[in-house]
């Protein structure tokens, strides 16, 4: 055994108690990194424990084939739905010209009896089209073209979901199948965005929001999703540019207040649209912190490329963790606030490289946040739309960055520790989360990469077409494998 072996196992059991920097302790780390293939550090980043996803919306978060399959299944129970698959320049209001110009935008029966003849046909069942169409329809809500941005993510991807996003019995499949898929991945928490507002029952009958809630705790307690292991916790959110977010910020405020597994209220929407500003929403919510004690606010902010004093002012409105915060970097004395806590930030790294607010991962902020102390934790934001997964933004950051072990355990630890979870169970995660990465770096100096032989990744299009894990594997889009 020679002197770098000895020293390296000394690191190893001191590490193990607690005793020894934890650079030194992730030697081993650096030299598979140096070694490692982007297939077997993927590889390796998927089988890794994970902590919790802190930030992804809900409705965003299912890829086009969990979509296609759940709508499907709801024949069972008599709904049916239609995609526009053409424009036949029926005539219609001028209020209505955009909707009626945005193709592969999907009803329900309920609303194709409203339309006119004419519109009728420009729609298909959904369970009648023919490959080529069916695929058309998938690309239509994933992010995935040069040309795309957020534009098409914001103005169109969510308007072609339709009345998908009107049934609570298929949003409550999407939350399962995330639930089974982060499962898979290793990750222990998820916190997602989930809504209530707007949902019809299978008749069509409107839905009150604590019946749509009551809808979610069902399929959460059936047996195949407590088999998943993943703890869930819900916010809910408002959208900052409605005329009336105010109301729906009280009413989500109330919501939060009365039931423990609503964790967190948000603002959602562009902020690149002044309509949302946070100062507008500051009376609001000292006027409802008059009101109701223990509700967190996570809400995002500097989701911009342009300066803007939108961090700060969120973290006015009482905000504990931020969402995003790209733009804090040109805020240098909230920077210098947020450093060392009691702040979190929420990085998307994915998807900030797709909506355009960085123009590669060179630009993002990410890593001087990281090695400046400010808190941060990886999250997947809207992965159906970006085809990723939290593994992803591991990948990315470990390969762009060079982030050390260390890093990647504060980093799984930050996610569970600034979790908006009940201290009880923040706790006992925060000890199962140290006991498996322990462990798992304990079986790789063992093992090496045989300990991932069996080990299949799921690698989506993302990767697919920015790194090129897919080739050899069959066409890059549908190289999809593992539980997805």
């Amino acid at each position: 055994m020679n002197w770098r072996e000895t020293l390296n196992r000394l690191a190893l059991l001191l590490a193990f108690a607690g005793g020894v920097p934890a650079a030194l302790a992730g030697d081993w780390f650096e030299r598979f990194k140096d070694e490692a293939t982007d297939a077997a550090l993927h590889r390796f980043l998927y089988a890794m424990p994970k902590g919790g996803d802190l930030h992804l919306h809900l409705t965003g978060s299912a890829f086009p084939e969990w979509l296609h399959d759940i709508a499907l299944a709801e024949a069972a129970q008599g709904v049916a739905y239609y995609v526009k698959t053409r424009i036949d320049n029926c005539a219609v209001e001028v209020d209505r010209v955009d909707a009626y110009l945005l193709l592969h935008r999907t009803v329900d029966q309920h609303r194709l009896a409203t339309l006119s003849a004419c519109e009728r046909g420009e729609y298909q069942a959904l369970s009648a089209l023919d490959a080529e169409a069916r695929a058309a329809w998938m690309n239509s809500v994933r992010l995935d073209a040069p040309h795309e941005g957020r534009d098409e993510f914001f103005e169109r991807h969510w308007q072609r979901l339709g009345d998908l996003l009107r049934n609570p019995h298929l949003v409550a499949e999407i939350l399962y199948r995330n639930m089974r898929a982060f499962a898979d991945e290793g990750v222990a928490y998820i916190e997602p965005q989930v809504p209530v507002f707007g949902f019809l029952d299978r008749a069509g009958t409107p839905l009150a929001p604590e019946a749509v809630l009551a809808m979610y705790r069902q399929r959460l307690a059936r047996a195949d999703a407590q088999a998943a292991g993943v703890t869930v916790r819900f916010q809910l959110s408002a959208l900052r540019l409605h005329a009336d977010a105010e109301r729906v910020v009280r009413e989500i405020y109330r919501l939060a207040s009365e039931h423990a597994d609503i964790v967190a209220v948000n603002l959602v929407g562009r902020e690149d649209d002044d309509r949302g500003h946070p100062l507008r929403f500051l009376d609001t919510f000292r006027d409802l912190r008059r009101t109701y004690p223990g509700v967190h606010l996570s809400i995002h902010a500097g989701e911009s490329a342009r300066p803007d004093s939108h961090v700060r002012d969120t973290l006015l409105l009482g905000a504990e963790r931020i969402g995003h915060g790209l733009n804090l970097i040109q805020d240098e004395q909230t920077l210098l606030g947020l450093r060392h806590g009691p702040y979190l930030v929420e990085i998307n790294l994915i998807s900030n490289l797709l909506l355009g607010y960085v123009d590669g991962f060179a630009a993002h902020p990410f890593p001087e946040y990281l090695r400046t102390g400010v808190p941060v934790a990886l999250s997947t934001d809207d992965r159906g739309m970006w085809d990723s997964t939290l593994t992803d933004e591991f990948f990315v950051a470990v390969r762009e960055y060079g982030l050390s072990w260390a890093e990647l355990r504060a980093l799984g630890r930050n996610s569970l520790a600034f979790s908006f979870l009940d201290e009880a169970t923040k706790s006992r995660l925060l000890t199962e989360y140290a006991r498996r990465m322990d462990q798992f770096a304990k079986d790789f100096q063992r093992r090496g990469e045989a300990l991932l032989d069996d080990v299949q990744p799921l690698r989506r299009g993302f990767v697919c077409r920015h790194y090129g894990l897919c080739e050899g594997e069959g066409d890059k889009e549908g190289a999809h494998r593992g539980n997805g």
